[in-house]
């Protein structure tokens, strides 16, 4: 059972599943729960607030959300739950990348949501209440009819995001500036990239191969990934292979080599050094921080 002081909530890591299914749709629909360290994920991350209030620490910035606030951000950063109100309550859902490139967003706010920006959006809804608790119905349901509809909606309400006032959130914006907005067909070229790429992340992959699975040239496909989302190739499939990596370390006494090479890294040294850019520390560190940290609060 997760730890709780007073009413609030506390996230349990070792329960935690979205890091190690990049290519899965997870819904939470709970009292958030405050994080004893900060984590990661390939999926984007829709939250919406029924009542209360919760605080982020993102990636250079923090998120103060209240009732009735609906934000969208990439945890491909790490970022953490610092505190919440006792009568918090929200949704999170987390959808894979592959539904982000389906957004109809300016290219501006797509390219700042891929490198850390929140999304915030600056009018409430009265109507997001009821829309949220139908849909987290429907994404929870075994009804595949039911839950695409509800993805379908649910890409249309962020989308409506840009029609009405809303808030850009990040550590700096001076090296954020808009590109030229890819076309449409390199927006699917994209999707269909990150579909492969979360299929197979734990193979040894390279951009050939990846280029190769949506038939077009590997300098097109790395020019046009590296436009569109501010990370190469590689950086996106290390990315997977870290979130997968995190979930594994989470889970039993395994060995962390073993952790290296079930995550799809070919060495123990190509895994510390990625895992050490992203985390700040080693993967033993981390491990034993979140179990001393969880352990802790029981």
């Amino acid at each position: 059972m997760e730890s709780k002081i007073g009413q609030k909530r506390y996230w349990n890591p070792l329960k935690s599943t979205v890091e190690g299914v990049p290519n899965q749709l997870v819904i939470s629909h709970e009292q958030p729960g405050i994080m004893p360290t900060a984590h990661w994920h390939a999926q984007v991350e829709i939250n919406y607030v029924f009542s209360g209030t919760v605080d982020y620490q993102m990636q250079g910035h923090c998120v103060h959300l209240e009732a009735g606030d609906l934000c969208l951000f990439w945890g491909g950063l790490p970022h953490q739950v610092l505190d919440t109100s006792e009568d918090a309550m929200f949704i999170a859902i987390h959808l894979p990348l592959v539904h982000f490139f389906r957004l109809r967003l300016p290219v501006d706010i797509q390219q700042r949501l891929m490198r850390g920006a929140t999304l915030l959006a600056g009018e409430h809804d009265q109507g997001d209440g009821r829309s949220f608790a139908r849909w987290s119905d429907y994404l929870r349901s075994d009804d595949p009819v039911k839950v695409n509809h509800a993805i379908d909606e649910l890409l249309l309400r962020i989308e409506r995001i840009q029609f009405d006032s809303y808030k850009l959130l990040d550590a700096a914006t001076t090296d954020t500036a808009p590109s030229e907005a890819p076309d449409r067909q390199s927006f699917q070229n994209i999707g269909e990239i990150c579909f492969y790429i979360a299929e197979n992340f734990r193979h040894d992959i390279d951009s050939s191969a990846i280029a190769s699975s949506v038939d077009i040239h590997p300098k097109y496909a790395m020019s046009v990934f590296k436009k569109s989302t501010g990370m190469t190739l590689n950086e996106y499939v290390s990315l997977l292979r870290l979130s997968y990596a995190q979930a594994l370390l989470l889970r039993g006494d395994v060995n962390v080599l073993q952790v290296a090479m079930d995550s799809g890294f070919g060495s123990l040294s190509a895994f510390n050094s990625s895992f050490r850019k992203l985390a700040g520390m080693s993967p033993s560190d981390y491990r034993r921080s979140i179990r001393d940290r969880h352990s802790g609060q029981c």
